[in-house]
């Protein structure tokens, strides 16, 4: 195991967002710590290499940073792929470039702004029209400066934008539904976020099962879905701003067709994850898992109990568990009493 070192990264000139900074269901940021704490704890010979293979915010991954040479870090969403390139990837930016293309934005007048794709899908409902008219009117200028922009500056600001707006959204977290209020206009100030100055951490976009039999680590970390709860679905709106190919969105929540979708969420959950834990090639596996599986909503309900992945788990060799109770974000209106998360750590029997 490595020493925990510096994480070094540029003094930021402007106030900037934060990994942490954005809303997320089931994310680990005030866990990350617990969770490396575990792993250095129960692991006692030097390791090299950690794999985060359902990362959501990355807040693992960052975390591991301080533990860690070799990193890698997968989701199969296409913004939170678009995320971790931006604050991990090591390639060339120019902060006083991007600052001033910020400022720019900043200054623009809203209701001199034509409305545009975003704007007609999403204004007076996830956000005010003046601000969706606005998000729109960057996007469409992030594209068309895209020529000018290396890879990670694109990255860049497409995340801080992602961070901007998810602050001044009219929901409770997620886009699975918009709130039936009288929205206010919102400041509207973008910021860009700080990216990391690292070497360490390679980027996948894959589906997990099948990432899992091209890699090799000696610490996997697995915190998959367990409910009926598709991730693709709750973010549908940075997905399309992502990709920004302007599909014809459906329904009340204005999705677009369904795309990315985790069996995770469905019935056959066990299987898969027996299925990623049988072709898992790792020294150690820890495995993050809460207690939300008797919840009065349906769609928060486990498709994996317990039991179930202890029993897989020790398949694959000795497993200790671990508890912290913790007061978690939830995005809906089920209550959860005594919430706990667990973290499983197997060392995988040779």
């Amino acid at each position: 195991m490595q020493g925990q070192g510096t994480l070094f990264k540029t003094e930021p000139k402007y106030n900037t967002f934060n990994i942490e900074n954005r809303r997320y269901i089931g994310n680990k940021a005030k866990l990350s710590d617990w969770i490396m704490y575990l792993i250095n704890n129960e692991i006692k010979e030097k390791l090299n290499s950690f794999a985060d293979i359902f990362a959501g915010t990355a807040s693992v991954t960052k975390a591991s940073l301080k533990y860690f040479d070799k990193i890698i870090t997968n989701d199969f969403l296409h913004s939170n792929n678009v995320i971790y390139k931006a604050f991990f990837e090591n390639s060339g930016w120019n902060r006083k470039k991007l600052n001033e293309i910020i400022d720019n934005f900043n200054k623009l007048e809203t209701n001199i702004l034509q409305e545009n794709y975003f704007s007609i899908n999403f204004g007076g409902k996830f956000y005010h029209q003046n601000t969706a008219r606005k998000i729109g009117y960057i996007r469409n200028e992030i594209e068309r400066l895209k020529s000018e922009l290396t890879e990670k500056e694109y990255n860049i600001l497409l995340t801080s934008l992602i961070y901007t707006i998810d602050k001044i959204a009219n929901t409770v977290g997620h886009f699975d539904a918009y709130r039936k209020i009288k929205i206010k206009e919102p400041k509207f100030e973008l910021k860009l976020i700080e990216p990391f100055k690292t070497d360490k951490v390679q980027i996948f976009k894959a589906d997990a099962n099948q990432l899992v039999r091209k890699i090799k680590t000696d610490v996997a970390y697995i915190d998959p879905p367990y409910n009926s709860r598709q991730y693709s679905r709750f973010y549908h709106l940075y997905e399309t701003l992502v990709k920004w190919e302007k599909p014809k969105l459906y329904g009340v929540a204005l999705k677009p067709e369904p795309e990315n979708v985790s069996e995770y969420c469905k019935v056959n959950a066990k299987n898969v994850f027996r299925d990623l834990i049988e072709n898992l090639d790792a020294k150690y596996i820890a495995v993050s898992y809460n207690n939300t599986f008797n919840p009065k909503s349906n769609s928060s309900k486990n498709k994996i109990s317990l039991e179930q992945i202890e029993n897989i788990l020790n398949k694959k060799g000795k497993t200790r568990v671990f508890e912290n109770s913790y007061r978690f974000f939830n995005a809906g209106n089920t209550e959860f009493n005594n919430h706990k998360e667990l973290l499983f750590i197997t060392k995988v029997s040779e």
